[in-house]
C-alpha cells in the first residue's frame, strides 16, 4: 500500500456548499472533533449559485403565512410523495434558520419598514423568499463559510473522497485524495455526513456546476445504505438557450416572481392553457386577472406563469414540440416589457450582467430565450426524517444529497431552507452519535487498499484504454436522450443497456500523465458515481409506471393512484442494484385536515 496521511475525527463532513458547512457548524458547536472536507475550493460550492431565496413562512410580506400553509405547498408542489414529517420540520424550522443567519452576519433586502423582504416564487402561496437580490446563495455561503472558519472548523479543501469505510455494519471513516497531488488520504470517523450535492452531470443539458457527480448518492449505495425517489429529477423550467457555450445555465425563477411572463413563438402567454386541476381554484383563468395579483393577491388569483416547476417545465416542452418554440429551441421570457430598466437592473442584477455578457442580449430591452434544464434531483440517501440517519450506522445526509424532503418536485427556495433545516440537524446528530459511540470503529486496511487499486488503475491503461471524456459525453447524450424530461418503457430499457455498456468501458478507462492535478484521472474516477446514480435513475424510472411531479412518462401520462402510496427504494447488494416498492408513511389526521381546508388568495 502506497504511503498515505491519515486522520482522525469524530464527525466528517463530505462536502462544503450549504449543507455540508452548517452540518459542520452544528457538529463543532455540539464538541465534535470535526473536518469539513470539499472537492472544490472552500466557497466555491454549487450553493453559491442559488439565486432566488430561502423560502420561509415569516409572514413579513403577508401575516396570514404560517408553517402550515408552507407545509401544505410543499406537500402538493411534492405531488404528496413528500416525507410529511420532513416537510413539518421543514416549514416550522426554516424561519429560525434565517434570523440565525441574520445574527450571523447575512445581509438580506428589507421590507420599507426594516423587516427581511421575502419574494414569490412557484407553487408558494405567499410572497415567502427571503433574499439579497438574486445572489441569495452568495450571501449564504459567505455567511456560513465565515463561522465556520472562526469557530475553527477544520477544512480539507480540493480533496476528493472515493469510498467510504465500514467497520461490521457501521461507518468507520472515508478514504480520500488530494487534487492537487494525488496522493490518498484516510479518515477515520465515528460519523460521516454526506452533503455532497446532486447528480446532474450526467445530463448533457444541466444547470449543475462540475463537483454535482452523485458522489454522495454512490458512497452510501456502496456502503450499503439505501437510496429513495431516485426516478424524480427537476429540470428548471428556465435555463439559457443560446449560445450553445452556455446552454443549461439557470435564470431564476425571481424574473417570473418580480413579473417575468412566459410566452411562445406567436407571443401569447401559453401557460393559461396547462393549468392542471390540482392548481385550478387558485391560479388565474385570464391575463388581466394574473396581471391584478402582482399587486392585489387578497382579491386575485395568482399568474400560471409561477406554478410549479415540473408543470412549467412540460408546458414548454409541449410549446417547443409543437412548432411554436423560439429560434433556438426554447420558448420566450420576458420582463422587459412589464418593468421599467431600473427596476430589472435593482432586482435582478445577476440576470442582466449574466444574459448582457454570455449572449449579448439587454434584458431590460428585450426578452431572454429560455428552456428546461437539469437542475436538482429530488432522490437521494434515505434518512430518518428527524435525526438524517441513513440506514448504515454512522452515517448521514443532508441536502441534496438525502432524499424524501421534496417529494416528486421540489419548489423554489425550499432547497436553500432544506439545507439549513437538515444540515444542522444531521450535524446535531451526527455528533450525538459519535458522543455515544464508544471506541473509534478499526480502519480496514483491506479496504484502504481495495481503494487504492481502483483509483491508479486508470494510469496502468494509458495509451491503451478508453477515454475518460468520450465515456462521460456517451452518457451525457444517453441520459438526455433517454431517461430525460418525457420517458418511455422502452427508452429506460435502451438506456439501461447503454449504460451497462458503459460501465464495461468505465472499466477499461485509461489516463496519460501523472497523479498531480490530472483532470482526466479526476474524471475517471467520477465515472463511478455518475454511471452508478444513472443507473439508479433509470432503474426507479422504469418501475414507476405514471407521470408524476418530476418523472413524466409518456406512456403512463396520468397519475396512479397506487403508485401515490409508495416509494421506490434503491438497494446494492452483491454488486447488483435493485428496486422495490415500500409504503409511505401515514400522514397525521390534523395535517391531512390541512388539504381539506378551501385555500385563500
Amino acid at each position: 500500500m502506497a504511503e498515505h496521511e491519515t486522520h482522525e475525527f469524530d464527525v466528517v463532513v463530505i462536502g462544503a456548499g450549504g449543507a455540508g458547512l452548517r452540518a459542520a457548524i452544528e457538529a463543532h458547536d455540539r464538541g465534535a472533533r470535526t473536518a469539513l472536507v470539499c472537492k472544490s475550493l472552500l466557497g466555491k460550492a454549487h450553493t453559491v449559485m442559488a439565486e432566488g431565496g430561502i423560502a420561509a413562512a415569516m409572514g413579513n410580506v403577508y401575516p396570514d403565512d404560517n408553517w402550515r400553509v408552507h407545509f401544505r405547498d410543499t406537500m402538493r408542489g411534492g405531488k404528496m410523495l413528500n416525507s410529511w414529517r420532513m416537510a413539518q420540520l421543514h416549514a416550522q424550522e426554516a424561519p429560525d434558520r434565517v434570523y440565525e443567519l441574520e445574527e450571523w452576519g447575512a445581509l438580506f433586502d428589507r421590507t420599507d419598514d426594516g423587516r427581511i423582504l421575502q419574494r414569490d416564487f412557484g407553487g408558494h402561496r405567499f410572497a415567502r423568499l427571503a433574499h439579497v437580490g438574486d445572489r441569495t446563495g452568495l450571501e449564504m455561503i459567505r455567511t456560513l463559510q465565515h463561522r465556520a472558519v472562526s469557530q475553527g472548523v477544520e477544512v480539507f479543501m480540493e480533496c476528493t473522497v472515493m469510498r467510504l469505510l465500514t467497520d461490521g455494519d457501521r461507518i468507520a471513516g472515508a478514504v480520500a485524495y488530494w487534487r492537487e497531488s494525488g496522493r490518498l488520504v484516510v479518515f477515520r470517523a465515528k460519523a460521516v455526513v454526506l452533503a455532497t450535492g446532486g447528480i446532474g452531470k450526467a445530463w448533457k443539458v444541466t444547470s449543475n456546476s462540475w463537483e454535482y457527480t452523485g458522489d454522495g448518492h454512490a458512497l452510501a449505495l456502496w456502503a450499503g445504505a439505501d437510496l429513495v425517489d431516485m426516478e424524480f429529477v427537476q429540470f428548471h423550467p428556465t435555463g439559457m438557450v443560446w449560445p450553445p457555450s452556455v446552454r443549461g445555465i439557470l435564470v431564476t425563477e425571481g424574473v417570473r416572481g418580480d413579473g417575468g411572463v412566459l410566452r411562445n413563438s406567436q407571443g401569447k402567454r401559453f401557460m393559461f392553457d396547462y393549468i392542471p386541476e390540482m392548481f385550478r381554484a387558485e391560479t388565474a383563468e385570464t391575463e388581466e386577472e394574473a396581471d391584478r395579483w402582482y399587486d392585489d393577491r387578497q382579491n386575485n388569483r395568482r399568474t400560471p406563469d409561477l406554478l410549479p416547476r415540473d408543470e412549467v417545465a412540460r408546458a414548454i416542452n409541449t410549446e417547443v414540440k409543437e412548432g411554436r418554440g423560439s429560434p433556438h429551441g426554447g420558448v420566450f421570457l420576458d420582463i422587459a416589457s412589464r418593468k421599467p430598466a431600473d427596476y430589472i437592473q435593482r432586482r435582478l442584477p445577476s440576470m442582466y450582467h449574466q444574459f448582457k455578457e454570455l449572449a449579448d442580449v439587454d434584458i431590460t430591452r428585450e426578452p431572454m430565450e429560455v428552456g428546461p434544464t437539469c437542475h436538482y434531483v429530488m432522490g437521494g440517501v434515505r434518512v430518518d426524517p428527524d435525526t438524517q440517519a441513513a440506514t448504515v450506522p454512522g452515517l448521514f445526509a443532508a441536502g441534496e444529497a438525502a432524499g424524501g424532503m421534496h417529494g416528486a418536485n421540489r419548489l423554489g427556495g425550499n432547497s436553500l431552507s432544506d439545507l439549513l433545516v437538515f444540515g444542522l440537524r444531521a450535524g446535531r446528530y451526527a455528533a450525538e452519535h459519535a458522543a455515544s459511540a464508544g471506541d473509534p470503529p478499526a480502519v480496514d486496511p483491506a479496504q484502504v487498499e481495495a481503494a487504492e487499486r481502483e483509483a491508479l488503475a486508470p494510469f496502468e491503461r494509458a495509451g491503451a484504454g478508453e477515454n475518460p471524456y468520450t465515456v462521460q459525453q456517451d452518457l451525457q447524450d444517453c441520459m438526455q436522450e433517454l431517461v430525460g424530461i418525457i420517458r418511455t418503457e422502452g427508452e429506460l430499457k435502451s438506456a439501461l443497456e447503454r449504460i451497462t455498456a458503459l460501465k464495461e468501458r468505465a472499466a477499461r478507462v485509461g489516463v496519460e500523465g501523472h497523479r498531480q492535478y490530472n483532470p482526466g484521472w479526476h474524471l475517471a474516477l467520477d465515472l463511478r458515481s455518475l454511471l452508478t446514480v444513472s443507473e439508479c435513475v433509470a432503474l426507479a424510472a422504469l418501475e414507476r409506471r405514471e407521470s408524476r411531479g418530476g418523472h413524466t412518462r409518456d406512456d403512463y401520462p396520468k397519475p396512479d393512484p397506487e403508485l401515490g402510496k409508495v416509494k421506490m427504494v434503491v438497494r446494492a447488494r452483491e454488486g447488483k442494484v435493485a428496486v422495490s416498492r415500500e409504503p409511505l408513511d401515514d400522514l397525521p389526521d390534523d395535517l391531512r385536515q390541512l388539504f381539506e381546508e378551501k385555500p385563500r388568495s
